[in-house]
């Protein structure tokens, strides 16, 4: 009787649009068919936005008929999924107003030997988008390096940053992390100050941005050619319903496009922890935590074994604000951009260096760091750009956390085959003559390597044991595994299923 009762109670209401859905559909017939389902129900579903690189289109339910909705939506074979349009949001944290312009994290970095090794500080042909709350391209230090970009919170073609109580300014903070030129007396100056940012709107001056256009953004910055994407932004949803963004990130890795997130600063392990995009998985992604002045980990940056890959200087750092200002924000927003500064440079040395290859890299030269990450290591830009100067043999990836029975491919960058592999701990993993790993047991084990003229590389440990989120493509069933629900609010979903218990979810 109660439940019926909840039942009533939630199907009658007003007729205000107070659902935004994603609907994943799998063919044209499908989308004709979402078209016609939802011109014939006009006051109850409407789409209003259709993303054709995803396959998606974003539909608006009444609430009154909101469950009932989404079990007829799941219930279509042409659809394979439906996720709440969630918000996602700008990593931030406050302002230090009366810091002075002392940027201890280029310093900390080396990054000025870094620019003298490589002779250079960056090329025009990189080009690292800037996903967030804009930038202000007019800045004096950014505006050199900036080129066209896109507004998809307003749907125009003015990224400008918009700031507000809740955004100081945090796209063009993040940019300028990036690249800021370094040639403005009482300026700053970025990780890669000769490189080409993108600016890409999103978020909005209240810091947040939904997830319809958070996928557009990142299709526009591989459509318009970008090789990095930097992401300051995040939610702490299920993996299956930030399935939508992990296929947009997928795409951008099926590019070769590098995608470098912020970790997120709760103070949590990642590895226990679903923040998306931070925890995707995918091999030409970096996840960033950050670090302090002292190599220590803040207090509110987030961290993990198996999840986050590198830590960078993301505490009291100094950058560009909007209308020509300079001020310190903290946060593994901070770090993310000066880790796409970082990648930037590595790439414009070697522009067909990979994101794994570049991960690989940071971490086998980043400083030994107190930060639970992959390598437990602090990034060195000097040790980084050596490395690819000097084509120092590598193992890629060079750290890694597997289930039991789970294989790796691993492969060899600067190395001269044929190359022979060795397992330190074959009982915690096993490595075959062609770089597969296979993880036996829970431990931890070091691959070495020897190319043909007798040089070795290893990688740093590898790790055997549980993790919780897996890389690949994200498969959030169709429309859901068994008691899963798939539409991020059980009570609607014990609705839908009263309505059509033959829902995949509700078995």
């Amino acid at each position: 009787m109660k439940r019926a009762l909840f039942l009533g109670a939630l199907l009658i209401g007003s007729q205000a649009f107070a659902g935004e859905y994603l609907v994943k559909y799998k063919s044209t017939s499908a989308l004709n068919m979402l078209t016609t389902m939802t011109m014939s129900t006009k006051s109850v579903m409407q789409v209003t936005d259709h993303n054709p690189t995803a396959s998606l289109v974003k539909v608006n339910i009444a609430k009154s008929q909101e469950a009932k909705s989404l079990a007829t939506l799941l219930s279509q074979p042409g659809v394979e999924y439906v996720v709440p349009n969630f918000k996602l949001k700008a990593i931030t944290a406050p302002i230090n107003a009366a810091a002075l312009k002392d940027q201890w994290a280029i310093a900390k970095v080396q990054a000025e030997k870094a620019w003298q090794r490589a002779g250079n500080k960056g090329s025009k042909n990189i080009i690292v988008a800037v996903i967030d709350t804009g930038v202000d391209y007019r800045h004096e230090s950014l505006a050199p390096n900036m080129i066209p970009g896109f507004d998809f919170k307003d749907n125009d073609n003015d990224p400008m940053d918009d700031t507000g109580f809740q955004n100081p300014g945090h796209g063009t903070h993040c940019a300028g992390a990036v690249g800021a030129t370094g040639l403005v007396d009482g300026g700053i100056i970025g990780l890669a100050p000769e490189v080409s940012m993108m600016p890409l709107r999103f978020l909005g001056a209240d810091g947040s941005g939904d997830l319809n256009n958070a996928i557009k953004a990142i299709d526009y910055a591989v459509e318009k050619g970008a090789q990095i994407i930097s992401a300051s932004w995040g939610a702490a949803v299920p993996r299956s319903q930030a399935a939508p963004l992990l296929e947009a990130i997928k795409r951008a890795d099926d590019k070769g496009v590098i995608f470098i997130a912020a970790a997120a600063n709760d103070g949590k392990n990642n590895d226990k922890t679903e923040m998306y995009p931070a925890n995707n998985g995918f091999p030409n992604s970096i996840t960033v935590a950050a670090s302090g002045s002292s190599d220590a980990k803040p207090s509110w940056s987030n961290y993990g074994t198996a999840t986050v890959h590198v830590a960078a200087p993301g505490e009291n750092i100094m950058s560009t604000l909007p209308k020509n200002k300079y001020g310190n924000l903290s946060g593994t927003s901070m770090a993310t951009p000066l880790v796409s500064g970082l990648a930037a440079l590595l790439k414009s040395q070697d522009p067909s260096l990979t994101g794994a290859q570049i991960r690989a890299i940071m971490q086998t030269t980043g400083t030994k760091v107190s930060i639970e990450t992959a390598c437990n290591c602090r990034v060195d830009a000097y040790e980084a750009v050596e490395t690819v100067m000097s084509k120092k043999m590598v193992v890629v990836p060079a750290a890694a956390t597997m289930k039991p029975q789970e294989t790796l491919a691993l492969s060899v960058l600067n190395g001269k085959a044929p190359f022979k592999f060795a397992s330190s701990n074959p009982a915690t993993a096993t490595v075959s003559e062609d770089g597969t790993m296979t993880a036996v047991a829970d431990g931890s084990t070091v691959i070495t390597v020897t190319d043909a003229d007798g040089k070795t590389a290893s990688s740093l440990n590898m790790h055997v044991g549980a993790k919780s989120s897996s890389p690949g493509t994200p498969d959030p069933g169709n429309p859901g595994e068994p008691g899963e629900c798939p539409i991020g609010d059980p009570a609607l979903c014990q609705i839908a299923c009263q309505i059509m218990p033959q829902l995949p979810f509700c078995q």
